[in-house]
């Protein structure tokens, strides 16, 4: 198994992540990336322990570290008023239960880190190269691109994201619209808005929510605003907004909510609609093919632990084909110690949306919370726990 040839669909933070934990581990990796360039989207993406203790396991803890924002605390307040309904511990804290910080980084600096490590680490990087289907055989999987191109390995991972060509092998239906829209916009965090780079959190009310948290030493204000929305589902990171839309879905929200929406530049605001997976019963197609990341478990933002979910397959994944005497036996392994809790993850994120968009705002905090940290999730270490 250490010879193994790999061959990964997908070079975003989940297909390169599972690359350098693959190279780590001894074997051969080739990533194959639809896009022209490397680069990811202008957004942030939140780290939490979890995902933070993969990047420890991979020797990349202190220079993601390095490139992100640590928060002290995170606060949740209401629509209406603007008043703190619950305040969440990060900081030390983090460090001290789970051994790793919790983190905000910007997706293309996190990307361009990973992107370094799998090169340094001898992985190849073959941009351009749209997969167009998936072959496979006992003994072998081909990756057959748009241009025509084949390559030839002993296992193909697709780690190509929501839209992924790799999971249509496992079922035919898109990925399905949630009723979730989002706006998404990177400010300036300075005049009005410095207050929320220094004290992060969100807004949350009556089926919508706006979220708010600093990148690149607290220079810029990442905004992310939530509604629900029916007749519109189309997917995107890149679709422009106007600033009257949010005006429209936030009319009545408080003064700060009315301060973010005023900042934003219609030249960088976005919209999209949040489409996502159902659980899948298997993640592989006999020993020779097999899913991570939101290929196999796309999700809604509401836990934010999309990202998270993916470094935690792409780690296992290495850690199982490296213990393993043969693939069949790794795939078994894999889905043994990811399937059941990535599906969990998913159907909780679902649910939190319901917790933080309900119509009793108030009453948030108040009743045992259910979320990312009460479920467990950050307790999880998927570089030491059992495969």
């Amino acid at each position: 198994m250490k010879n193994a040839h790999i061959l990964v669909c997908g070079g975003g933070i989940g297909g390169l992540t599972a690359a350098l934990a693959l190279l780590r581990h001894g074997f051969e990796v080739e990533v194959f990336e639809a896009a022209p360039v490397l680069g990811d989207v202008g957004a942030g993406v939140t780290l939490a322990p979890n995902a933070m203790l993969g990047m420890q396991y991979l020797g990349l803890g202190d220079a993601v570290t390095a490139q992100s924002i640590e928060p002290v605390r995170q606060s949740v307040r209401h629509w209406q008023d603007g008043r703190t309904l619950l305040t969440l511990e990060r900081g030390t804290k983090m460090r001290d239960d789970y051994g790793a910080p919790y983190v905000y980084a910007h997706r293309a600096d996190f990307h361009a880190i990973l992107v370094d490590a799998v090169k340094q680490a001898g992985g190849r990087i073959h941009l351009d190269a749209a997969v167009r289907t998936v072959l496979s055989d006992d003994s072998s999987a081909t990756v057959e691109l748009a241009d025509g191109r084949r390559f030839s390995g002993d296992l193909v991972v697709g780690a190509d994201g929501l839209k992924s060509v790799v999971r249509q092998l496992f079922e035919a239906e898109p990925a399905h619209f949630t009723g979730h829209i989002a706006f998404r916009s990177l400010v300036p965090a300075d005049g009005a808005l410095a207050e929320y780079a220094a004290l992060p959190g969100n807004f949350i009310g009556p089926a919508r929510m706006v979220v708010f948290y600093p990148l690149r030493e607290a220079s810029l204000l990442n905004l992310v605003f939530f509604g629900r929305q029916a007749g519109w589902e189309q997917d995107g990171w890149t679709i422009p907004a106007k600033r009257s839309e949010l005006e429209h879905i936030f009319e009545g929200w408080c003064e700060p909510v009315q301060q973010m929406i005023a900042h934003v530049d219609e030249d960088r605001l976005f919209k999209w609609a949040i489409n996502a997976r159902t659980p899948l019963k298997t993640w592989s197609i006999g020993s020779r093919i097999t899913l991570l990341g939101d290929a196999a478990h796309a999700m809604t933002p509401f836990l934010g632990q999309g990202a998270s979910s993916a470094i935690e397959d792409a780690i296992v994944l290495a850690r199982v084909l490296s213990a393993s005497a043969d693939m069949g036996e790794a795939l078994t392994r894999y889905e043994a110690a990811r399937l059941e809790r990535a599906s969990m993850i998913q159907l909780e994120s679902n649910a939190n949306a319901d917790r933080m968009q309900g119509e009793d705002a108030e009453m948030f905090g108040m009743k045992k919370l259910r979320n990312e940290e009460t479920l467990g999730l950050f307790a999880y270490d998927c570089g030491t726990v059992p495969v």
